[in-house]
């Protein structure tokens, strides 16, 4: 069956199953041999830039081109594919089932079109079980929900217990300043904290960030969606320079980390479960092992933000 997948998710999805899809989106790069897959659209985004120019960037992408993305429609008709995966999660994050249908009917591809609609756990166990079924691959499927339910197991029952559950604040974007909501306030839950300003399936959206100072979160997670390491790293100022961040506890206590948003937080696919055990080592490290330094690390040093000077 040849399978074309348009976000990463699904893309990572797919090789769990043992299904090497035939096209993929531009963002698809895990596992690594999926980067070099034929791609079958284009972003009209320049990703290297700060979050406040990204912001205008999908605007005016908006405006002038009713969308970020444009599929390549001889790339798809090449790909012939009989199952085309895509999301209905966000139309800023990845391609969506409107724009797939939209390009099939401009298009003699006669695909099967999958929605991923993912807002918690519960969900991707169902989709991997639901992608199993379509890709013949439903032993598979089991099998690889049933290790992923075990090890979200494990985490619960060694934060079930713990007296200490500090609150929590992911950012999933900070110009401006977005919560993440979807899976990770059930996520932060599992992993041993409290998540004051969502509650899973909330969709991600922008806040005050007087709330977020109301708040005042003892852990800070800046994950920005689409961002790696190095670039929340590099556009920290975003953050950093707010009125009032210093006076944050987390800032206080040093809990303020940056996240490997592209591949963990805002990425619904296996991974999510690392995402877990990678939380609970920053939430709870005397019970758990710290996250490898490629994936989080502290966002400021010992909360001394304004001796360093902005790049």
């Amino acid at each position: 069956m040849r399978v074309v997948s348009l976000l990463p998710s699904a893309t990572e999805i797919c090789y769990a199953l043992g299904v090497e899809p035939v096209g993929v989106s531009h963002e698809c790069d895990w596992p690594p041999e999926a980067a070099a897959l034929p791609t079958m659209n284009r972003s009209r985004i320049d990703p290297d830039q700060d979050s406040a120019d990204i912001n205008e960037q999908v605007a005016r992408a908006e405006q002038d081109h009713g969308g970020v993305y444009e599929i390549r429609l001889d790339a798809l008709e090449e790909a012939d594919p009989d199952v085309i995966v895509t999301q209905g999660v966000c139309d800023v994050c990845a391609v969506d089932t409107l724009l797939v249908e939209e390009a099939i009917a401009r298009t003699d591809v006669d695909a099967e079109v999958v929605t991923s609609d993912i807002h918690s756990l519960d969900d991707l166990f169902a989709d991997i079980e639901r992608l199993g079924a379509i890709l013949d691959r439903e032993e598979r499927a089991t099998e690889v929900v049933a290790d992923l339910r075990e090890r979200v197991g494990a985490v619960r029952d060694q934060t079930e217990s713990v007296e200490e559950r500090p609150s929590v604040a992911v950012l999933d974007w900070l110009d401006p300043v977005m919560v993440a909501g979807h899976w990770m306030p059930e996520v932060v839950e599992a992993a041993g904290g409290t998540y004051p300003l969502a509650d899973t399936g909330d969709r991600s959206t922008p806040r005050e960030w007087s709330e977020i100072r109301s708040t005042d979160p003892e852990v800070l997670v800046a994950a920005p969606c689409g961002f790696e390491l190095d670039q929340t790293l590099d556009t920290r100022w975003d953050l950093t320079e707010r009125p009032g961040f210093d006076e944050l506890s987390a800032v206080e206590s040093g809990r303020v980390y940056a996240m490997d948003g592209h591949n963990y937080v805002n990425r619904p696919g296996p991974r999510l479960v690392d995402t877990l055990e990678h939380l609970a080592g920053l939430l709870h490290p005397d019970l758990f092992d710290a996250p490898p330094e490629a994936v989080a690390c502290g966002l400021v040093a010992d909360g001394a933000t304004r001796e360093e000077p902005r790049p």
